[in-house]
């Protein structure tokens, strides 16, 4: 039953907002989205935090069985609508379950803590990709346990690339639960006016930034901070849909590749050609986009909610929102993954969060509750922000499709609350339930997801498209100077 207490990988995963899921910094989207929407690891609006969270809870009584859960989020609402899921499982199987909610930017420090005291949860929930490949790397997590969970609930009932991301060497180290998404959302009337096609490649991008930039209005606005972890994943988010890796199979440092130099120049000519001066942040593109003073903006799925007017605190203020707080959301098309001129399939940049059970778990009842989270809690969880719970279990044995078409008439909003299905056509809503398909991330399928903490902490890319963005080095210069940085990081990790 004892714990290594060597995280050394997880030191490197502090404060990722890639690191995290929903981490939606305050700022920075991570794992949750452009900044300013949410906290580290849920993604949506910073309420008040529960009075219970900080560590690990002490062992309940009574019920056939006892486990602990570490519940890694620390939103008020959030924590308390898990609570009643949690009673939900207690009542059908008898089985207590002990929750500690913990804020994704304290789990590091409580991790270190407990491992070295033997005193780690039964299962982790909402765990981020980051945090789930350190704990499998420093054999923390029960792989086994994790494939019985997915053998029993029905490995066909997954999204094959929700698997692909959870295993390592051929083995799955977690059970994919949900993910959100980098977005790029575009005003359809002014396309339909311009007579664009839809934003879904770096062509017609490109296109639609040039033709629709001027006379007060950005063509398109994206970050551009060379130290934000925001535009670390809008990059990554056009690096993946050229085919543009960080590393290969090998561990290679791959950044001045054909793909990646072509998209180095891509992303500093459309914000060159296409989108305003100075820094842009999560807080100004979504600010310049509300206004209608933008055609396009990339930002992940957090923004959904806002975009619709159910959030006061960002609330769209284009001269026709005043009148109806759904216009921008009634005249946005929303793309999920594109594709670049040397990308293979299109593909998008994205966050999943799984459970995950430990070496020294209570295993039988641990696989009990993540099965039925899986399953009889499963639409409950999404409930939770379904703006940013896209489900990893499409359906089950009845109906492949259960799951989606669930998620989509869940209620989103965070002040005013609304189907989903009431605010975006079927056709976006499908992309979006379907979103994990396309998702990808750099390291992690090629087995060296030991060096996303750091590329998120040190930001060596952000700062190296920033010396092309400001024009003092070349998109070649920049990518050389990235390579050599990243380089770097890998050789620390190795």
């Amino acid at each position: 039953m004892g714990r290594r207490a060597r995280l050394t990988s997880l030191v490197l995963c502090v404060g990722l907002v890639g690191c995290t899921p929903g981490a939606t910094p305050t700022v920075a989207p991570s794992v949750g989205g452009p900044g300013g929407s949410a906290p580290a690891t849920s993604g949506g609006p910073a309420e008040s935090a529960p009075t219970t969270s900080g560590g690990p809870s002490s062992p309940g009584t009574g019920g056939e069985a006892s486990i602990d859960l570490w519940f890694i989020e620390d939103v008020q609402t959030r924590v308390e609508a898990m609570q009643v899921i949690l009673d939900g499982f207690e009542a059908e199987t008898g089985i207590q379950v002990n929750m500690s909610p913990i804020g994704e930017d304290q789990l590091q420090q409580q991790i270190t803590a407990s491992a070295a005291g033997d005193a780690l949860p039964d299962v982790f929930g909402a765990l981020s990709l980051g945090f789930a490949h350190a704990l499998a790397t420093d054999g923390i997590l029960d792989p086994a346990a994790a494939q019985a969970v997915v053998d029993a609930l029905g490995s066909d009932t997954f999204s094959p690339r929700a698997l692909e991301l959870v295993t390592i060497d051929g083995g799955l180290i977690a059970v994919p639960s949900d993910t959100w998404a980098q977005l790029l959302v575009y005003r359809t009337d002014l396309f339909d006016s311009a007579r664009l096609q839809p934003p879904t490649t770096f062509d017609t991008i490109m296109a639609a930034a040039a033709e629709l930039d001027g006379d007060g209005m950005a063509g398109i606005v994206a970050a551009t901070g060379p130290a934000d972890t925001f535009t670390q994943q809008t990059f990554e988010y056009f690096a993946l849909a050229n085919d543009c890796q960080v590393v290969d199979d090998a561990g290679t440092v791959t950044l001045e590749s054909p793909q990646c130099v072509e998209t180095f120049r891509f992303y500093t000519d459309l914000i060159t050609d296409g989108s305003v001066p100075g820094i842009q942040d999560a807080d100004t593109t979504r600010a310049t986009y509300f206004a209608g003073d933008a055609a396009m903006i990339v930002w992940s799925t957090f923004l959904l909610d806002e975009l619709a007017g159910l959030r006061n605190d960002a609330p769209p203020s284009c001269p026709e929102c005043e009148e109806n707080p759904r216009f921008l959301a009634e005249n946005s098309g929303i793309v999920t993954a594109i594709q670049g001129p040397s990308g293979a399939d299109a593909s998008q940049f994205g966050e999943m969060v799984s459970y995950t059970i430990t070496t020294g778990a209570d295993t039988e009842a641990a696989q009990r509750f993540v099965e039925y989270m899986m399953s009889d809690g499963y639409v409950d969880q999404l409930a939770l922000a379904p703006e940013g719970k896209f489900p990893a279990r499409l359906g089950d044995g009845e109906n492949p499709n259960a799951y989606v078409e669930a998620w989509q008439g869940l209620e989103t909003g965070v002040d005013e609350r609304a189907p989903l299905s009431e605010i975006f056509p079927a056709e976006a809503l499908d992309a979006l339930g379907r979103s994990t398909d396309t998702m990808d991330r750099w390291g992690f399928p090629q087995g060296q997801g030991g060096i996303v903490g750091p590329l998120l902490v040190e930001l060596p890319v952000p700062a190296a498209l920033g010396t092309a963005l400001d024009g003092s080095a070349t998109p070649e210069e920049a990518a050389a100077e990235a390579q050599i940085a990243v380089q770097e990081i890998v050789d620390s990790v190795q």
